[in-house]
């Protein structure tokens, strides 16, 4: 865990979110600024910055976050339909919270670009 990172507090539940699962690998919670009818967050327990900084050792618990994600998908109803899933690395990437996170978005015809 680290002190600052938003994404340990909510996982530690220092901060209160809408959490839709949470297992010993991974907890996601529905995004605060949604930007489609589902926009749920996965995120690994254990501070893991970005995708840049996985290590070989972490290949099990990045293969669950997918895992989870697929299931939550079913889970929201979005699955038939169809999902996106993402993952900004880095502030020229878009990431705003230094901590690993899927963001698992449908419910809706998504488009390029999104925004």
């Amino acid at each position: 865990m680290t002190d600052s990172c938003i994404f340990c507090k909510i996982v530690s539940s220092e901060i209160k979110a809408d959490i839709v699962y949470r297992d010993e690998q991974v907890t996601a919670f529905r995004d605060i600024n949604p930007v489609a009818p589902t926009h749920i967050l996965i995120v690994p327990n254990r501070h893991i910055e970005s995708v840049s900084t996985i290590e070989v050792e972490d290949e099990p618990l990045v293969g669950h976050l997918f895992t989870v994600a697929s299931q939550l998908a079913d889970d929201e109803g979005i699955s038939k339909g169809g999902y996106r899933l993402i993952t900004n690395t880095g502030v020229d990437g878009g990431q705003t919270v230094l901590h690993l996170h899927l963001h698992l978005i449908g419910g809706q015809m998504m488009r390029y670009p999104m925004g």
